[in-house]
């Protein structure tokens, strides 16, 4: 018996030398593409076409095939294809709700690709024609919001979430794409939160729903009032922040274990084994093999959500098990490839572990923790750009945390003490630490922990100038905060003060180098205050005297940093170049730190050669400070606390045009629509005669 292959749309008998023979919906969409009415001679036409399986290849590929002439010529059964589309969402039978949903898939991203160089009016007009868009457009967007609103088909839920985000990520530019003027004006909002409150809902369709969503916020958000954005800084139900949180919180903490399982298999792989035996000279070469693609997408609804929303802060500290040390297991989603920027959603069945009751014997987690972990990964590699733009977010993210009053609260608050394990960067002169011998703190020292990472490990020929700078205004935006509610925090300021010393030394070190592409400093500035704020504030926040008395050790013993960046600056502060005015302001900013230096050095000295001893002890030299604070004189400088908040539309608005455009692409390259094969449909379905 000859067997029967399929390709293309055509059904061909591999035995016979006949002509191929075409599946009944390819003739159909055959006539569709010419210039006759194809209802003419078939009444029934649209009704049978929505009950034949979707050849989505065939119909994009045609569509595609056509030039602009040629297209115009059948734009009358294109519109007409698009309006029985919208109406066949309304029948009962899920089986033509699919294939309509399908066939708009295929329209929509045929049409454009054909339409790439024209106005959206263009495409709109294609697609479903000037007179009736507003029309049919309000009717596709009530279809949708009544089926993903419904309880019905989950798959046809799934449908709908994608059509929607083929809708929105049709262009690269999210704001050129004319037609989300009517997902504008008929809303989904509330269609999204409802999925997002109820657990079902959000296991099968969060991840789509939360992307979605950060697209829509995306759009056209600098030139008119976006209704998505005004709705989204306004949800204060409890249900739907925490179920956007739980995705959110997923999606990440999934990155996290894959990264996880791809670091244990690389340190007991061959490579591993090679290392060790010649050392640690290709430490380097062996961190780059660990590489888990990022997830911009869900990041950016991260920021959304705690940039425009005050009551989502509450959300980052909500407690729940920690989510890679839960036992369920591991589900593939087969339908989806891994791709790039992460645009993969994660395993359901992870999602519903993790909002099992809390267990004595699990470590417990929140969003923060799983977001200062996926920080702790992204960050370590800014050479990548992705990488960089993720690294970059990760920091705007904090930035906004760091600005926030109840966030402070309880990063700083001693009653939530967690132990959070971030990922640090192989280096050859330190051990890896131990996971076990972390301690219990409240959150905030993590979130220093991972600042003074990121000083430490990214001195490099290629400096990430802006991303030390985003680094050093976290560090300071906590200090305000600590300073003004006088939180003594019990932290181990001297890695944060050892770190900054180093970041000197090595702008001092590359002055060449990076003056040529960089303004260093303004980063100078910004570290030499971070320490006059130790100066002028550290008795009102920092834990106890002693750690006062340490902090001026440290700018003794590392005094030579400073005069070599006062003779720097005091340079190039004298020479009538470019570089003027911001080294004098570093020269003016160094009048208490070079106050200390020489107020005690002295008398260090005059220590040691009273008492005939060639090199002093950290105690002794402390004992000569704690004695001689009498006779020092500062200066009173103004505005150390005082910072500049946030702005996204003033300065950011550029990095997120770009961010968005690379979602945007991403998303589109990565949906799948036939995912859902006629069988398991017709399963699910199984009312249909």
């Amino acid at each position: 018996m000859a067997q029967t292959e399929k390709k293309g749309g055509l059904l061909r008998k591999s035995s016979a030398s006949k002509k191929p023979l075409k599946e009944k919906v390819v003739l159909m969409y055959d006539e569709i593409f010419t210039t006759e009415d194809p209802s003419k001679c078939n009444p029934r036409f649209w009704e049978e076409l929505f009950l034949m399986k979707v050849n989505l290849e065939y119909l994009e590929g045609k569509l595609e095939a056509l030039d602009g002439e040629e297209l115009m010529k059948i734009k009358d059964n294109i519109n007409c294809l698009f309006q029985h589309c919208i109406q066949a969402l309304g029948e009962e039978h899920p089986i033509r709700v699919v294939n309509a949903l399908q066939t708009l898939c295929a329209l929509i991203r045929g049409v454009h690709q054909k339409n790439k160089s024209t106005s959206g009016f263009d495409i709109i007009n294609m697609l479903v024609g000037f007179d009736k868009a507003e029309l049919c457009m309000k009717n596709l967007m009530e279809s949708l919001d009544s089926l993903l609103c419904a309880e019905g088909s989950e798959s046809l839920k799934s449908l709908c979430l994608k059509l929607l985000l083929c809708l929105v990520t049709v262009t690269d530019n999210i704001s050129q794409n004319t037609i989300l003027e009517y997902v504008m004006i008929n809303s989904i909002f509330e269609a999204i939160l409802q999925i997002l409150s109820s657990p079902l809902s959000r296991r099968e369709h969060g991840y789509d729903a939360v992307v979605l969503l950060a697209l829509l916020v995306n759009y056209r958000k600098y030139e008119s009032v976006n209704p998505y954005i005004v709705k989204l800084s306004i949800v204060d139900d409890e249900a739907t922040l925490n179920g956007m949180g739980l995705v959110i919180a997923q999606a990440l903490s999934e990155y996290n274990r894959q990264y996880k399982d791809k670091e244990e298999e690389h340190q007991t792989g061959f490579f591993s084994a090679l290392t060790n035996m010649v050392g640690s000279m290709f430490i380097a070469d062996a961190d780059e093999k660990i590489s888990v693609q990022t997830n911009e997408a869900i990041l950016l609804a991260l920021y959304e959500a705690v940039h425009l929303n005050r009551n989502f802060i509450t959300v980052l500290a909500q407690s729940h098990p920690e989510m890679g040390l839960m036992t369920t297991p591991m589900s593939p989603v087969p339908t989806t490839p891994v791709t790039p920027l992460g645009t993969t959603p994660p395993s359901s069945d992870v999602i519903s572990s993790a909002e099992l009751p809390l267990d004595a014997d699990v470590q417990t987690s929140n969003l923060l923790i799983t977001f200062l972990k996926y920080s702790s990964i992204v960050m370590q590699d800014t050479k990548d750009e992705h990488r960089l733009h993720s690294g970059k977010l990760c920091l705007i993210i904090l930035t906004c945390i760091a600005e926030d009053q109840y966030a402070n609260a309880f990063l700083h608050d001693d009653n939530m003490n967690f132990r959070v394990n971030l990922h640090r960067m192989p280096m050859r002169h330190r051990k890896k630490a131990a996971d076990k011998n972390l301690p219990c703190r409240p959150l905030v020292c993590a979130v220093l922990d991972l600042m003074v990472e990121f000083i430490v490990t990214h001195m490099m020929k290629e400096f990430p100038m802006d991303l030390y700078v985003r680094c050093i205004q976290i560090v300071h935006k906590l200090l305000c905060y600590q300073k003004k509610c006088r939180v003594r925090l019990h932290y181990t300021w001297r890695e944060l003060w050892s770190a900054l010393i180093n970041l000197l030394k090595f702008l001092m070190s590359n002055e060449t180098v990076l003056l040529a592409k960089h303004n260093i400093f303004t980063l100078a500035l910004m570290v030499v205050n971070l320490f006059n704020m130790f100066i002028t504030y550290g008795d009102t926040f920092l834990p106890t005297p002693s750690s006062y008395d340490e902090l001026y050790y440290e700018i003794i013993r590392m005094h030579q940093n400073f005069d070599n960046l006062y003779s720097m600056v005091l340079r190039l502060s004298t020479n009538a170049g470019q570089w003027k005015e911001p080294a004098s302001k570093v020269t003016h900013a160094l009048v208490n730190i070079r106050a200390i230096i020489n107020h005690f050095n002295p008398k260090i000295e005059s220590y040691a050669a009273v008492n005939h001893i060639s090199q002093l002890s950290e105690d002794q030299v402390l004992e000569v400070v704690r004695s001689n604070y009498d006779t020092l004189t500062l200066k009173l400088q103004d505005g150390l606390d005082q910072y500049e908040r946030y702005s996204e539309q003033h300065k950011e608005a550029a990095f997120f045009k770009e961010l968005v455009r690379s979602i945007s692409i991403n998303v589109r390259k990565n949906l799948a629509f036939n995912t859902l094969s006629q069988e398991l449909l017709l399963k699910e379905f199984s009312t249909i005669s």
